[in-house]
């Protein structure tokens, strides 16, 4: 039970978790992004949904008015489409948003080593000032 106490505390999965929630969160404001604003900007075009494109692949495709194909087999391509939007909506946002500042704030902090080794450097430079003082005041 203890090792499980630790797996559990460790801050990698309580940051899975929290990352988990919050893109769950997130995926439900980038549904209703698409179907509040892509749905409508691809209507203006065509067919209002998106998931209403499709293609019938084999006979006449006939559906009754609850959405039941009766015959033939329909190709729903445009829920796949939406859902594709949905997804590169996703990532864009995950990316422009989370990824590219994080890798530019990693970038500009220091890491302890780098602090200490930057320290460490300007002590050499006193001290060999220092001695180098000592050794013009001997002579």
């Amino acid at each position: 039970m203890k090792g499980f106490k630790e797996f559990l505390l460790r801050g990698n999965v309580v940051e899975l978790a929290v990352a988990v929630v919050i893109g769950a969160a997130f995926t439900s404001i980038v549904n209703a992004f698409v179907k509040g604003v892509i749905n409508p900007i691809v209507g203006a075009f065509g067919a209002k949904d998106l998931a209403s494109y499709s293609s019938c692949l084999k006979g006449p495709c006939e559906v009754t008015a609850t959405g039941v194909v009766t015959s033939g087999i329909p190709i729903l391509w445009g829920s796949v489409l939406s859902a594709a939007l949905s997804f590169l909506i996703t990532a864009a946002v995950v990316y422009f948003c989370l990824i590219l500042p994080m890798t530019r704030y990693t970038a500009r902090r220091k890491t302890p080593a780098e602090v200490q080794a930057e320290a460490e450097a300007k002590e050499v430079l006193l001290l060999t000032e220092i001695r180098d003082a000592l050794v013009t005041r001997a002579v």
